[in-house]
């Protein structure tokens, strides 16, 4: 397909996308509320008290905030931010019968569902500004009202290599962008009028082709609003984290956890068991400890002021220690909080780095460097997803802390990679792109395959590089047996005879994200290989993007893992099976079949780990619990 052919067939299956999340907002969401006793109402069906009371909060604390934008000769068309609600008016002076255009922007920072007396129905903000806009044009009639929105290009158009500061270009490119990225979306409502449409395409300098009817709620997003309410009874359980039992208190004091990590490997999985009794206590435990010389740690996703990492590096390198913080300032989307954290570090003392030039800084690393009666001794951190305490509540991850000499030195070979102007090629235990990661996957693939009872389970969040699907394609017509668990996008077409009739793929979509990667390469009674880590089968983490996938040696923690993919094969309630039609279809239990959620059975399991980990206080404890 041409570039063009291209566009038009993504148009299309975004149109039948935008169309299905209408439907079911309209017709099953917000019946469904309605029927719980949550209803969205339009000002203008409400009562006169109704009105009044929504007319008061918009004197009160909606009108101060609100400015109309004129759009005439003297007035040129306004700057339309980045995913902002908006409403276009058309108002008539009632003498010469004019019309005339405005721009009225939705204040984002105020409620966008505004309740009534009876704190069970909500209205609108942008129809309650509508039904006031009289208070914004006085002595004029106000025509129409519409809401709209844009999505600008969120694409850098940085050269690295031009780049004397990396820090300062993206600085100034993100105030370039914010001022002047290129509209490639306007989303508009059914009623708005072809003139008023016609007037924002102008402008926008769009096509028809970059409009998209939304016959529902406008941003989604707003949604999060409803969320809020206190109604546990329309929401999922809480869940608390457990913490891992290795690192749980024994007897009222905190495990030392450069102990417990070199006794034996030790595994957390996340958001099952704690973030902050784990990757934040370690960080923390490393920062505080004398005998500690240095910390190395990559950052993609950071959060916002409370964090406990980026304050725990701040206090190491407060005490003099070695502290080097890799902090990706290409992350999209987190640009700026990640710069603000960049200058804050450097302030601090911490060794700042942004990587290599032309390269993302994916993996999710950290090492520890200890003085131990003499000895140096490596403690290492490798994870498949952020060091972010709130993604941590909401995606699932998986991290691998260990003491391994093997794994501590190829860390340190990385950062030396990362850091300075090393060209180091072979690792002793780590796969690391683009180094040779695809050639190494590929050869697992093939190796595997050559097996009569050849067993692949791969579990990411995407699979789309050709390579890497022609060699799985390979490995099926050979005979092996392969299950994938992609969380989003996968271009492998399963069962289709022939080519990948032995080829399975679901794909798991619950209350967290299936965020994590897990590779599986071996059969039970010859025992399996893994692999964790930060990379996806994609040409973007294996060609553009510094990822580590890092074997998993101990049995205990391959059981574990072994588990987690089992479970995951099993779902008959959060899984969907993609199809050699390219189709995806949910699972259901079959009649008399128990349901099995992935993410309740893991809640499960986390809770019988740690009740069963639980002893009095004062007792001897044997841990034997991976």
């Amino acid at each position: 397909r041409t570039a063009a052919e291209q566009l038009r067939e993504i148009r299309q299956r975004t149109l039948e996308f935008v169309g299905r999340v209408s439907h079911v907002y309209n017709q099953e969401v917000i019946p469904r509320l309605a029927r719980s006793g949550v209803r969205i109402v339009n000002p203008a069906t409400l009562a006169k008290r109704d009105r009044e009371h929504l007319l008061k909060i918009f004197e009160e604390r909606i009108f101060p905030v609100l400015t109309p934008l004129a759009v005439d000769p003297a007035h040129p068309f306004p700057y339309i931010s980045n995913l902002s609600l908006n409403l276009a008016v058309l108002v008539r002076e009632p003498a010469s019968h004019t019309t005339q255009f405005a721009r009225v922007k939705v204040p984002p920072l105020l409620p966008r569902f505004l309740p009534m007396p009876d704190g069970h129905r909500f209205a609108l903000l942008e129809q309650v500004i509508a039904a006031n806009l009289g208070a914004l044009f006085p002595g004029m009639e106000v025509v129409a009202a519409h809401p709209f929105r844009v999505t600008r290009n969120a694409d850098l158009a940085l050269e690295e290599d031009g780049a004397d500061d990396l820090l300062s270009a993206i600085e100034t490119e993100l105030r370039r962008q914010r001022r002047s990225a290129d509209v490639v979306r306007l989303e508009v409502d059914p009623g708005m009028s072809d003139e008023v449409l016609d007037l924002l395409v102008r402008e926008m300098e769009l096509v028809a082709e970059d409009v998209y009817v939304v016959d529902s709620l406008l941003d989604m997003g707003g949604l999060w609003a409803l969320h809020e309410m206190d109604r546990p009874d329309l929401k999922d359980d809480p869940w608390v984290p457990v913490t891992q039992p290795r690192l749980a208190a024994v007897g009222g004091d905190l495990p030392d956890l450069f102990r417990v990590i070199r006794e034996r490997d030790l595994l957390v999985h996340l958001p099952y068991e704690s973030f902050t009794t784990s990757v934040e206590a370690f960080i923390d435990h490393a920062a505080r400890d004398p005998h500690v010389l240095a910390i190395k740690q990559t950052l993609y996703r950071t959060s916002g002021p409370g964090s406990g990492i980026m304050a725990s590096l701040v206090r190491a390198a407060e005490a003099g220690k070695q502290v080097v913080a890799l902090i990706e300032l290409k992350a999209r989307g987190d640009e700026q909080r990640n710069i603000a954290w960049a200058r804050a570090l450097e302030e601090a003392g911490v060794h700042v780095v942004y990587g290599l030039v032309g390269l993302k800084t994916h993996a999710k690393l950290t090492l520890v460097v200890r003085l131990e009666d003499g000895i140096i001794r490596h403690y290492a951190h490798i994870g498949t997803g952020n060091y972010n305490p709130r993604t941590a509540l909401t995606y699932e991850d998986i991290g691998l802390f260990s003491a391994s000499p093997a794994l501590g030195a190829d860390l340190t070979d990385l950062f030396n990679l990362l850091t300075g102007y090393s060209r180091q090629r072979r690792f002793r235990e780590l796969l690391i792109a683009p180094v040779s990661m695809r050639a190494e996957l590929r050869e697992l693939i093939r190796r595997e395959s050559r097996h009569d009872d050849a067993r692949i389970v791969l579990k990411m969040n995407s699979l789309v590089d050709p390579d890497l699907i022609d060699a799985l394609y390979e490995a099926s017509q050979a005979g092996a047996d392969v299950d994938l668990i992609v969380r989003g996008i996968c271009c492998l077409r399963p069962g289709v005879p022939g080519l990948s009739e032995n080829i399975r793929v679901r794909s798991i979509v619950g209350r967290y994200l299936e965020h994590s990667r897990i590779l599986r390469f071996g059969s039970d009674a010859r025992g399996p290989q893994y692999y964790i880590g930060s990379a996806d089968m994609m040409p973007r983490n294996l060609d553009r993007r510094v990822e580590a996938l890092t074997p998993v040696r101990e049995a205990q923690l391959k059981r574990r893992l072994d588990e987690i993919l089992r479970v995951n094969l099993a779902d008959n309630v959060l899984a969907w099976t993609l199809h050699g039609d390219g189709h995806w279809r949910r699972l259901e239990p079959a009649p008399g079949e128990p349901a099995l959620s992935t993410q309740r059975r893991l809640m499960e399991l986390a809770l019988q780990r740690a009740a069963a980990s639980a002893v009095p206080a004062g007792k001897p404890v044997l841990l034997l619990d991976s």
